[in-house]
């Protein structure tokens, strides 16, 4: 179902690491603050979002090979500025680097070029979530979907947006249902059936009401 690409072609797709987030503010029993892990289209671990400190945000941490990484990534993209996928690897590096704002400008430029590629708009809707422009999240995935309808990543992760970040309960159960409707063994990153969660919460605001 997902394989990997370091180029990034139309119709390939990235295998998915996990960006877990922070407990939600809803009454979902025992989903809250467990399930509700972002994907990323990519094979390697997601690093941790860099703390936040009084007056600012502290610089990334970045070891020496991702470094590298990220200069060969840019080198190779600014050789050949036409190249969609190159930029795309530019946006990925930097991803990886936890540097959104840059990965943002990376895939925009990937983008620019080839508009129709879902997979790299599912993650730079995850960049605009770890940014905190939330709004802009939802859009990319939205893109995302509109460009391949069965975009399964897209789907759940704009669920995880609305729910988590935007406090919409009841439109993020009926994105994952339009999930369920498209595979009804989805799972969610950590293993938990998407079904199962879709149950669990509903049963949750039930007990609520």
């Amino acid at each position: 179902m997902m394989s990997k690409s370091d180029a990034v072609p139309a119709g390939h797709v990235r295998k998915e690491t996990l960006y877990t987030v922070a407990t939600i503010g809803v009454a979902v029993g025992f989903l809250a603050g467990v399930l509700f892990s972002i994907w990323k289209l990519d094979n390697r671990p997601a690093l941790a979002p860099t703390p936040q400190v009084m007056g600012g945000a502290n610089p990334p941490v970045i070891n020496q090979a991702v470094t590298g990484e990220i200069e060969a990534a840019k080198a190779a993209a600014e050789a050949e500025p036409g190249n969609a996928g190159l930029w795309a690897q530019l946006g990925n590096a930097y991803f990886d680097a936890n540097q959104p704002v840059e990965a943002i400008a990376a895939y925009q430029k990937s983008l620019a070029i080839a508009p129709n590629n879902p997979d790299i708009w599912t993650d730079m809707g995850v960049m605009y979530r770890r940014s905190r422009q939330f709004q802009k999240a939802i859009e990319a995935f939205d893109k995302a979907i509109a460009i391949n309808p069965t975009h399964e990543q897209a789907h759940y992760n704009k669920g995880v947006v609305l729910l988590h970040d935007l406090g919409q309960t009841d439109a993020a159960l009926a994105v994952w249902e339009t999930l369920l409707t498209i595979n009804p063994l989805a799972m969610s990153p950590n293993g938990m059936s998407v079904d199962q969660m879709v149950k669990s919460m509903k049963e949750s605001q039930a007990k609520t009401k």
